[in-house]
């Protein structure tokens, strides 16, 4: 009779078993292993004994959460699947474990603390390792304990548990191995050297914005004969931080780009194809609760939300569909639809003659300034450009303390580079009205900040422009910054991919009110947001003109 890791391979390669790519790959991966096992260069067995051996200890925990509180646990077929192949897969000679690192990438409330609460009670109790420690790690202690409180939960639910472990407020400990201790262990824990893992749970990895608890585990382990690193998150949204790194290593490694075969690998997310309106692909990231009825209804509930409420969508991706997303901890822009709205090359919109809408940020003289220019076009669309200034005596050090590579920017054309140590604002007005008059825009209003824009906004009155100066408070700019956010995911807006204003975008973060009113926080925002807040500036305007149903003029300058 075929092994349970076997028979899911073949149910979700046969199609039985609906799932996405990287868990397609991650079977054919073991299928083609069973086919080399044993041979020269790759000196590993599939052993059917092994991985049954914790199916059978799964029997002897209880659930401790909702309706099946205090019943044994049975494992389902996927999660048969990674179990049976990390415990499953051996050496040849040593018979120690194939893998001594695992990444599963699963969306939540996919039953991952008992998962994660099986294997650290396993490998403390029946492994066979002399004094195991095993280590549920986090960024915070509390986060941490959720898997150690569900293990100490589990033991004292489970009598068989209970003749073998004790558990006391710190840690969960075997009776027979003083040594032997189970405990929570996180960045904010006094210190984090001297530990020796058996096993090392690095638990929501995408949250940690280092991967100095991923170093302390691995580096621990040296001492150990079978260690395992065992890395379970859902997706993220930070492209930075360590997990998104962890995760393009795992599909480049399942996609045979990359070989590591001490690293398993299961990460069930939607393909890129996918709908996710498409009820029927949802199994893709939620392998256990969308096979009911009741996961299937929370989904759907949590999807309809985020449609409503756009701030949503963000954590709903991420966390209930499991797609990696970038965008940043309460940032205010999707990066994925915003690229998509950009223009490709040579296929910007013609826009002489077209009205537009001005707006700008002054910021202090030393640092960068912005001017956008917003175009509303036919059908609902528009148009946006922009240019940013900066002092060119403060370049260099602007470079230092920003991380960015301005004057490539400046040699690009995307900056000015304003002679002297301050911006003179006369040359942010005559790059406004020079660039107008060389393109034959029609600028209807200029859009400012009042401040530091006083005089410059006198100047520009006394040049002929209409100036209107837009408040900055949620009730002048919540409305125009959720339009503008809801007509680049509409893909309504067209721009250049300024990487000045792409940049400006990513680092963009957003407040809101008990209201559900939104704008940009410039005092949250760690990096420069400028050129974003010129843009939303213009739209405060250039909404209304769209809203007033106005018709849309094209001036001939014939």
């Amino acid at each position: 009779m075929i092994d349970a890791v076997t028979r899911y391979a073949n149910a979700v390669l046969s199609g039985e078993i609906v799932a996405g790519l990287y868990v397609k790959l991650a079977c054919e991966r073991h299928l083609n292993d069973l086919l080399r096992q044993g041979t020269e260069g790759f000196p590993y067995v599939f052993s059917e004994k092994k991985a049954k051996r914790i199916f059978k200890f799964a029997k002897y925990c209880r659930h401790v959460k909702g309706e099946l509180a205090g019943q044994p646990i049975k494992l389902d077929p996927f999660q048969k699947f990674i179990l049976g192949s990390i415990f499953g897969w051996v050496h040849t000679d040593t018979k120690l474990r194939r893998y001594n690192k695992a990444y599963v990438q699963v969306a939540r409330k996919q039953a991952k603390s008992t998962k994660l609460s099986v294997v650290g009670l396993y490998m403390l109790t029946v492994d066979g390792e002399g004094g195991p420690e095993v280590y549920a790690t986090a960024t915070k202690k509390d986060q941490a304990k959720i898997v150690f409180d569900d293990s100490k939960a589990m033991v004292n639910k489970s009598p068989d548990l209970k003749q073998r472990l004790k558990v006391t407020r710190e840690a969960i400990k075997k009776r027979d191995d003083e040594i032997a201790k189970f405990v929570p262990l996180s960045k904010d824990t006094k210190t984090a050297d001297g530990y020796n893992p058996h096993l090392g749970i690095l638990d929501e990895y995408h949250a940690h914005p280092t991967s100095e608890m991923y170093d302390v585990l691995e580096s621990g382990m040296g001492q150990r004969a079978q260690p395992l690193l065992f890395i379970i998150t859902t997706a993220g949204f930070d492209l930075s931080a360590p997990c998104y790194s962890e995760y393009e290593y795992c599909c480049k490694i399942l996609k045979g780009d990359m070989e590591n075969d001490n690293y398993f690998i299961y990460i069930a997310q939607l393909d890129e194809e996918d709908d996710i309106n498409d009820e029927s692909v949802w199994i893709k990231a939620n392998p256990l609760s969308a096979q009911t009825e009741r996961g299937m209804k929370y989904l759907r509930q949590q999807l309809l939300e985020s449609k409503d409420k756009p701030e949503k969508q963000r954590s709903v991706l991420t966390k209930n569909f499991n797609k990696w997303i970038n965008m940043r901890p309460a940032g205010y822009m999707n990066m994925d639809k915003w690229k998509l709205c950009a223009a490709k090359l040579g296929e910007f919109p013609d826009l002489r003659g077209r009205i537009c809408y001005v707006g700008i940020d002054l910021s202090k003289r030393i640092d960068l300034s912005s001017v956008a220019f917003i175009f509303p076009l036919e059908d609902g669309i528009f148009a946006v450009k922009s240019h940013s200034f900066i002092p060119s005596e403060t370049l260099t050090q602007k470079q230092m303390t920003d991380k960015q590579d301005y004057s490539k920017w400046v040699r690009d054309g995307w900056i000015t580079a304003t002679e002297g140590a301050v911006i003179d604002y006369e040359y942010i007005k005559r790059y406004i009205i020079d660039t107008a008059v060389e393109n034959e825009w029609v600028i209807q209003e200029i859009c400012y900040d009042p401040y530091n824009a006083t005089q410059f906004a006198q100047g520009m009155m006394i040049e002929g422009y209409e100036m209107v100066e837009i408040r900055q408070g949620m009730k002048t700019l919540s409305e125009p910054t959720k339009s503008f956010r809801d007509l680049v995911y509409d893909l309504k807006v067209i721009h250049e991919d300024n990487p000045v204003l792409n940049w400006a975008m990513t680092n963009a973060v957003q407040k809101d009110d008990a209201n559900e009113n939104i704008m940009l926080d410039k005092k949250k925002s760690t990096e420069r947001i400028d050129p974003a807040a010129a843009l939303v500036n213009a739209h405060v305007r250039a909404m209304l003109r769209v809203e007033s149903n106005n018709e849309i003029q094209v001036w001939s300058f014939d």
